[in-house]
């Protein structure tokens, strides 16, 4: 499984032969907008975690330039599927078997509107299992008991979670989130874009790693496999 990081939340998971791509925001991130042309991607599914512009800007135009399945909660996809896009809809607690593994749309604690103010359903993270490896997508949420359920079920090989604060968790309850989860690997994201979620990147890592945690901060573009 290669993981692939487009700033932000934008994530590029291959698998098994497929792409998968999560909640691409490219072409309006100040910090990279002009480092990507984003019909270079490929993508089989677009998985969003929730309808807020930073997480779906640039959905429907990959979507058009790939034939991408759309995968999200029931009201975004019908959002979607009304505009002609195939979607897969999925509610919390739910596992679908997609030719790449298995996925889980799992709980998040945060809001989710369309750009336009329109409902966006609830927000959520997904569980994805493929080629024998396990990560936990957390999407933009606070802290929450609902993640100790998690590895009632799944053992974890990475926690990939926000870190930057003011919109989500930051770096201590991030720790903590790692705890609940049984993942001492975490891939942090939504972080530094905006003024609001910069951080210290060296003083986030030893915080992680005074806690026994190995936190992974990738540049633009730049990839882990596992």
């Amino acid at each position: 499984m290669k993981i692939t990081f487009y700033g932000h939340n934008s994530l590029l998971l291959e698998v098994s032969g497929t792409y998968i791509l999560i909640d691409p925001f490219i072409t309006g991130n100040p910090l990279h907008k002009d480092k990507l042309d984003i019909k270079s991607l490929k993508a089989d599914y677009i998985l969003l975690t929730h309808a807020h512009q930073d997480h779906i800007l640039d959905a429907e135009k990959i979507a058009k330039n790939t034939d991408a399945i759309i995968v999200s909660n029931y009201e975004i996809a019908m959002h979607y599927q009304e505009k002609g896009f195939k979607v897969h809809p999925m509610n919390h607690g739910g596992n679908w078997k997609f030719n790449f593994g298995n996925l889980k749309f799992v709980n998040a604690v945060h809001t989710s509107s369309f750009p336009d103010g329109s409902y966006g359903g609830q927000p959520g993270g997904f569980v994805i299992e493929g080629e024998h490896k396990n990560i936990y997508v957390a999407g933009d949420t606070a802290l929450t008991m609902d993640m100790k359920l998690i590895p009632l079920q799944t053992k974890l090989d990475l926690a990939i979670l926000p870190i930057g604060d003011n919109f989500t968790m930051g770096i201590e309850d991030a720790i903590i989130a790692s705890e609940f989860v049984a993942c001492e690997k975490v891939l942090g994201v939504h972080f530094d874009t905006f003024g609001y979620i910069e951080i210290n990147h060296d003083e986030a890592k030893k915080k992680f790693n005074d806690a026994g945690k190995d936190l992974i901060l990738l540049d633009f573009g730049s990839s882990i496999v596992l």
